[in-house]
């Protein structure tokens, strides 16, 4: 019974202390050059971790193209040979639709793209910790209650 706790323990304590890294880095500036033609964005994914300073140049080769970023409410205009940039704090964690806000012709509806914002580490760290606590916690428990041998508690009528 008291290996099983020990374990826990140090497993736990382990996972609370050690740093998890899923390819994010502290907040910092990105500085992201999106390319606008023919009904489509490069990079077709902006990704950015929460707390992060992004700045949006927006390049247009072929006609006038917007940029707007549903959630955040930021929109930006850009003609060919005139970049437009756009700075904004990443301060929502999650996935937003960018589309264009310029009728560019009869495939504009079509022309999106997205803006990944990935929260931050301690919220994953806080998640794993809540579910590895819960697995072993139902398995100490499922193991308690069915130790061979044992007679069952009697209850009152």
């Amino acid at each position: 019974m008291a290996k099983p706790i020990l374990l826990l323990s140090a497993v736990l304590v382990a996972i609370g202390l050690t740093p998890i890294s899923f390819g994010t880095a502290s907040p910092s500036s990105r500085h992201v050059h999106v390319r606008a033609r023919s009904y489509e964005y490069t990079p077709a994914t902006i990704d950015v971790q929460r707390g992060d300073r992004v700045t949006i140049e927006l390049e247009s080769t072929d006609a006038v193209h917007g940029l707007r970023i549903d959630g955040y409410d930021l929109e930006l205009r850009s003609s060919p040979g005139q970049p437009a940039q756009l700075t904004f704090l990443a301060d929502r964690p999650g996935v937003f639709r960018v589309r264009c806000s310029v009728t560019c012709g009869p495939l504009h509806p079509f022309m999106i793209g997205r803006l990944r914002v990935a929260p931050e580490a301690d919220l994953w760290r806080a998640g794993v910790l809540a579910v590895v606590a819960t697995i072993l916690g139902v398995g100490l428990g499922s193991r308690r209650n069915s130790r061979p041998g044992q007679r069952p508690m009697a209850t009152a009528p």
